[in-house]
């Protein structure tokens, strides 16, 4: 559960239910009525919170306060149990516990079930009136998070305002349009055109960023002379480009474009998940480094690039994770580090999208009927394309020399995402109704 309020400091203050923040794609989302396990967590006072905790907080929970916080040493590290209250579209109030680590960041699926696991002991003791914290305001984290990007070894503050860019932004009447145009301003950007930027919360168009959403800014465009759009969504992890023509940049490369200046400067891996653009994976390749791909979900992507040792990942959502700065998806940080790209580059917005390996994506799915066993389904396909290069960490993903397709089970529906990719849209879009003809002659 993510809220999208307006105020950036978060407010210190008990609730019982424990909830797993479900990042983006099919990580562990896990909501019981709990208390806290005395053996295993210890209450402290929320100004003894870690600032990654909190500044993880003030993004994924803007206006929640905190009633409580515990904290549980294990080999791994510090767990860090919070519970906020985040005020719901009825003005209702819901207690939430999130679980992070020291640095800020979810817990993944292995530490999630073992939390489980504990919990399950039911050795509980509720917490008296005398612990349960202190409302402490702070209202310096917007600031901070520019200063920290604004940091950075790979962004030039001096590049960009030598460009002179003239910048449109559509901020979804979120969060965004607080802290967007603070960060342009700081980068040196004079001329902003906004759409979009009153941060009340309720959105002017579906805050989605993609294609058929994005009408307004791609008008904008040509009518303001701009240089470059950014679109994000209403909690700024995720990042649109538009081109000075109006064009699309396209969402997954935005991820391939920083990717390429970051690898430009200090080589390394890459990761993003199966079902995003192999533009990565070429550009990464060009660089004479790693790509590694890993199952969809930001908290999956982080690990391969824990594990990996990645300089740059994320999803082609328009999710950019920077490790230099941290790990989760920030858009602040793809702004600034695409704006030095494009000020060194000295090309316009739709000339470096054009110096990309060209993919096109195509997204459709197949609905099956409850009694059909999908797991068997997959397994039929694998079996069928074992010739090829097969991934099943996520689903089925076949990798062809010159195109993929990706199938996914719904956890929900009977149905399978079916992601595909070619250097066309029309050669995707075939290649996926081949998959969905298979599939579908599998289950008579």
């Amino acid at each position: 559960m993510k809220k999208v309020l307006v105020a950036l400091a978060m407010i210190m203050g008990l609730g019982t239910s424990v909830a797993f923040a479900s990042v983006s794609g099919d990580t562990l989302a896990v909501e019981q009525t709990l208390q806290t396990p005395q053996d295993e967590f210890t209450q402290i006072a929320a100004k003894e919170l870690p600032a990654a905790v909190i500044n993880a907080l003030a993004k994924d929970y803007e206006g929640a306060s905190i009633k409580e916080a515990f904290v549980s040493e294990r080999e791994t590290g510090k767990v860090y149990k919070v519970i906020v209250t985040v005020i719901k579209e009825d003005q209702s109030t819901e207690d939430v516990t999130v679980l992070l680590n020291e640095k800020g960041e979810f817990l993944n699926a292995a530490e999630g079930a073992e939390v489980l696991r504990i919990a399950a002991a039911e050795d509980f003791e509720f917490a008296d009136v005398d612990h349960l914290g202190k409302v402490i305001p702070n209202a310096t984290y917007k600031q901070k998070h520019i200063e920290s990007v604004l940091n950075l070894d790979l962004v030039d503050v001096e590049a960009i305002k030598a460009a002179n860019f003239r910048v449109a932004i559509d901020c979804v009447n979120s969060v965004g349009g607080i802290v967007i145009p603070d960060l342009l301003y700081a980068l040196g950007v004079k001329e902003i055109f906004k759409l979009h930027c009153a941060p009340h919360g309720n959105f002017s168009h579906n805050p989605e960023p993609i294609p058929e959403n994005l009408t307004e800014i791609s008008d904008l465009m040509g009518h303001a002379k701009a240089d470059v759009g950014f679109v994000v969504d209403p909690d700024v992890d995720r990042l649109a480009i538009i081109c000075e023509n109006g064009e699309m940049f396209n969402e997954e490369y935005t991820l391939v474009a920083v990717s390429d200046y970051v690898l430009s400067h200090t080589p390394g891996n890459t990761v993003s998940n199966l079902s995003s653009s192999g533009a990565l994976r070429n550009v990464t390749r060009a660089h004479g480094c790693e790509y590694n791909a890993a199952a969809v979900g930001e908290v999956n992507v982080v690990t391969k690039m824990k594990a990996t040792n990645a300089v740059i990942g994320g999803e082609g959502n328009g999710g950019v994770i920077y490790p230099a700065s941290h790990y989760g998806r920030d858009a602040l940080v793809g702004i600034a580090l695409f704006l030095t790209h494009l000020a060194k580059k000295k090309m316009k917005t739709s000339e470096l999208k054009a110096s990309y390996p060209p993919y096109f994506i195509s997204k459709q799915k197949v609905q099956l009927t409850p009694e059909i066993d999908v797991d068997a389904i997959l397994a039929k396909v694998k079996e069928k394309f074992s010739q090829y290069d097969i991934t099943d960490i996520d689903g089925v993903k076949i990798d062809f020399p010159d195109k993929w397709v990706h199938l996914r089970k719904s956890n929900t529906e009977p149905i399978i995402r079916i992601y595909s990719e070619a250097h066309t849209m029309e050669e995707a879009e075939e290649l996926g109704g081949q998959l969905i003809q298979i599939i579908n002659e599998m289950c008579k």
